[in-house]
């Protein structure tokens, strides 16, 4: 029998799945391929691979946040992220991740996993997923100690900010993202859409 098989997992992922559950430490010796994956329940979940319009949006988030966060924190791509989910190891690698110096010190260089939860994660919504999985996905990085996370929206055109204490927001068009924890940054979901050229419905 292999020791590997695919099915579909609670945030609309494919799951690589082994006949036994990995520990935190055996996720993070498999080796790099060309597939990103994550461990959620011992798992390893082989994300979406990202189709065009994914892919624009990332690269024009990761442009506006790297403009407003530099010499504030770390701006990555993909960069896996250790958490704890339901008491168990939890490795999600999000679209964007924004980490501060304080959190993670600017002369900290290894080649591993972000150590600490992240300020925000973006998580951009892929097709055969739905809100209500990103949703899911969600509320487990901020119970995970994550103080924001935004799901991008390309059919609804919209970003949706979800926070520890209070309702999730989600802005369209011209309303601005303003948020305290991220002094200095405004963007709006119109802006990112144009600026990815991501035709309207």
């Amino acid at each position: 029998m292999s020791l590997l098989r695919f099915t579909q997992n609670f945030y609309g992922t494919v799951m690589l799945q082994t006949r036994k559950n990995l520990t935190l430490e055996e996720f993070l010796l498999l080796p790099e391929d060309d597939v990103t994956y994550e461990l959620v329940d011992g798992e390893v979940i082989s994300k979406m691979s990202p189709k065009f319009f994914h892919s624009r949006l990332t690269k024009v988030l990761l442009k506006l946040l790297e403009r407003w966060g530099e010499n504030k924190g770390e701006v990555a791509v993909e960069w896996a992220v250790v958490l704890m989910r339901q008491g168990k190891s939890w490795v999600p690698t999000p679209e964007i991740l924004f980490v501060s110096y304080q959190k993670l010190s600017a002369d900290w260089m290894e080649n591993e996993a972000c150590p600490v939860p992240p300020e925000l994660v973006v998580e951009i919504i892929s097709p055969g997923q739905t809100f209500g999985q990103l949703a899911a996905k969600a509320r487990d990085y901020l119970d995970a100690g994550v103080l924001r996370v935004w799901v991008v929206d390309s059919q609804a055109r919209s970003i949706t900010v979800f926070y520890p204490d209070a309702p999730p927001q989600t802005y369209m068009g011209s309303t601005p993202i303003i948020d305290a924890l991220f002094e200095g940054l405004e963007i709006t979901a119109e802006q990112v859409f144009q600026l990815a050229k991501i035709p309207g419905n």
